[in-house]
């Protein structure tokens, strides 16, 4: 069970009385000092591949009710963090069509899916034809999913 309180300075602070999970494990603890002053501990997060995989198996095509990681339609994930906390993240994909009228919205929200990472600074989100898409790209459940077997 985790205890909030208030500070004189105006920062919540959390009192964890439990295990951490397997996320909070890739966290380290970092002092930030606050506008009025105060010092608070925070937990800094190291950006992973599986973290910014997760946030992409979010997204969806929206004419297509599977999401673009089990479509295929990512070919690149690369992190490059320049120190703990701040990440720069880097996204290639394709879409399954090159004329595909959602690709700008899907790009956008991939990278704002992934700007939501705690300690992702930047995301560039680029949008390749090479290799052009085909659905033996996708994984057997999309596959399932949309009866293709």
């Amino acid at each position: 069970m985790n205890q909030a309180r208030e500070n004189h300075a105006g920062v919540v602070i959390i009192k964890q009385d439990r295990a951490m999970t397997s996320k909070e494990k890739n966290e380290s603890p970092i002092q930030v000092e606050s506008a009025t002053g105060g010092i608070s501990v925070e937990p800094m997060r190291v950006v992973s591949d599986e973290l910014v995989w997760e946030a992409l198996k979010q997204c969806y095509d929206p004419e297509i009710p599977v999401n673009i990681v089990d479509l295929g339609l990512v070919y690149e994930v690369n992190v490059e963090e320049e120190f703990p906390g701040n990440a720069n993240v880097y996204i290639r994909m394709t879409l399954t069509a090159p004329g595909c009228g959602m690709g700008p919205m899907i790009a956008a929200d991939v990278k704002r899916r992934v700007q939501q990472i705690r300690g992702v600074s930047n995301v560039l989100v680029e949008l390749v034809f090479d290799p052009i898409w085909n659905p033996e790209m996708m994984t057997e459940a999309a596959k399932l999913t949309l009866n293709m077997i």
